[in-house]
């Protein structure tokens, strides 16, 4: 990897992606982003096992069994339920990272992982299917927390031209542990009735790898530098993550996002709604955090497997198209990753919500035309996959990383709280309403996934401006004419001064400032 400085036209310094930006991208990803995708497709396979397993302990402690549709509904509360412990995570977010940092967040987290694999991983030998419902809330716990704070995390340690690159490693092993799972539960592996339990519970691997390597890593800069004012501390995590780089001309566009503040303190979710300056960054963060959920992909991968039935597929092979399903996803998301610094974020999210919207129309005329024409059948399948694939390349990671870019350091913990809400609420109304849904409107239920896809698009057509390459408190500055109202500048109180100069190539300290900040603590 290069290592050296790159300059842009303007004079300002360009970040490489160096080991250790990669590295701390992958970990943090890989032992929480990965959970949640995993958890996502876990429960598909053994969904079988587990009713049978309910059922036995129902009839060993009552004497007689259940009918199928309590079966169903207990096993959709098992399901479901991951949702609204995502929810409960999400209402974390903002009192989790103010405290504990961004990569402290992560860590403390970890001890939930660990408590719901035990509990999922004993529950038939303790012969308690309540045990799997509580593991399942607190995996959503976490994956509640999660989902927000590696996004944050990865965009405040990243240089702005790496921002998306960096911000999309997440939605990729999103992907990979959909993927996993759906290996894993290959009959051939894991998706035998003696080994459900063990498939459950292996969340606690990546995990474990994730604390034992995550705590070396520095804490988000901006989080040492804005909130806790150690500058010592901000200067050591830039030099680790900036190898061989000059940090000077960063830690001064820290200083001017600074001092754009009204206060550095962290808002309330209150005062985020109150406040007229972020007015339209809020609605935006409403708009693509529920669109994300509401254009109906969940509902896609909930009955993958019954579309590609009726379109002939052979039971025995359903669970092999259903994994080249999520090679597909994975696939997709690479895409995304490595184009979103070249053609932005409005392209992928306006892409990917249009051919969403397009696919899902089509999905309903091929439902309605398949019993007349043949070839419909097929046109459905790849529908299925169109969807698939346009949500990985765009939606599923650019509204995470558009909550971070939206919002200077002193509202971001809050916008997350608002995203992850509403993220999670519209993930639990899609899973409750879409059985109903398509019950009244048969086919016709797609129409409604395609108006909201087509609504998004317009949306970030019209008012997302393109954030690609841009500092925060440029971002800012764009919005502002939006919201009417005009960025404050204010002076930097002495803590906040940094004197720095050019020493071999690195931002440096002068030793008379740290003296006086030295004093000043004192």
């Amino acid at each position: 990897m290069a290592e050296e400085v790159l300059i842009e036209p303007n004079g300002k310094s360009r970040g490489h992606l160096t080991s250790s930006l990669l590295a701390v991208a992958f970990l943090s990803s890989f032992g929480s982003s990965m959970l949640y995708g995993y958890n996502l497709a876990v429960v598909n396979s053994p969904a079988e096992y587990i009713k049978d397993f309910y059922n036995q302990t129902i009839v060993r402690r009552n004497g007689s069994g259940v009918d199928k549709e309590t079966l169903t509904l207990l096993y959709s509360v098992t399901v479901s339920i991951f949702a609204i412990g995502g929810l409960v995570g999400s209402l974390t977010v903002g009192m989790q990272v103010t405290r504990f940092g961004r990569r402290g967040t992560l860590v403390h987290s970890t001890v939930l992982v660990f408590i719901a694999g035990v509990l999922m991983g004993f529950s038939r030998l303790c012969g308690s299917p309540e045990m799997i419902i509580i593991g399942r809330f607190i995996i959503g716990i976490h994956s509640g927390i999660s989902l927000s704070v590696v996004p944050m995390y990865l965009g405040e340690i990243a240089p702005k031209n790496l921002r998306g690159f960096l911000g999309l490693v997440p939605s990729i092993f999103i992907c990979i542990g959909v993927f996993i799972a759906q290996i894993l539960g290959l009959h051939e592996i894991l998706g035998k009735e003696e080994h459900w339990p063990l498939f459950l519970s292996l969340v606690v691997v990546p995990t474990f790898i994730q604390l034992m390597l995550l705590p070396w890593f520095p804490e988000s800069p901006r989080y040492l530098l804005m909130e806790k004012r150690n500058i010592h501390a901000t200067i050591t995590a830039l030099k680790w993550y900036r190898p061989k780089s000059n940090i000077q001309a960063e830690l001064e566009e820290m200083q001017e996002e600074q001092r754009s503040l009204s206060s550095v303190e962290t808002v309330s979710v209150l005062q985020l709604f109150r406040d007229p300056s972020v007015r339209w960054q809020l609605v935006t963060v409403l708009v693509v955090n529920a669109g994300m959920q509401l254009s109906g992909i969940d509902a896609i991968w909930f009955y993958t497997n019954a579309i590609f039935e009726n379109a002939g597929i052979p039971a025995h092979q359903i669970q092999y198209t259903t994994v080249g399903t999520g090679a597909i996803e994975v696939i997709a998301g690479l895409i995304g990753c490595f184009t979103i610094e070249r053609v932005g974020r409005r392209p992928l999210m306006i892409g990917g919500f249009s051919f969403m919207g397009v696919c899902c129309a089509g999905i309903t005329f091929s439902l309605l035309l398949q019993a007349h024409v043949s070839f419909m059948r097929y046109v459905s399948v790849a529908c299925v996959v169109g969807i698939i694939a346009g949500f990985c390349i765009g939606p599923a990671g650019v509204p995470f990383l558009m909550t971070g870019e939206l919002f200077k350091q002193s509202h971001r913990s809050s916008a997350y709280i608002v995203g992850g809400f509403f993220n999670w609420i519209s993930n639990f109304t899609v899973g409750f309403v879409f059985p109903f849904l398509q019950m009244s409107a048969g086919a016709f239920c797609y129409l409604v996934f395609c108006g909201v896809c087509v609504g998004v698009a317009a949306y970030v057509f019209f008012i997302i401006p393109e954030t690609k390459n841009k500092t925060f408190v440029e971002i800012s500055q764009m919005f502002a004419s939006r919201n009417a109202c005009e960025t404050e500048n204010q002076p930097l109180g002495l803590t906040d001064q940094l004197g720095l100069k050019k020493m071999n190539g690195y931002g440096a300290l002068v030793p008379g400032d740290v003296d006086k900040m030295d004093r000043t603590e004192k």
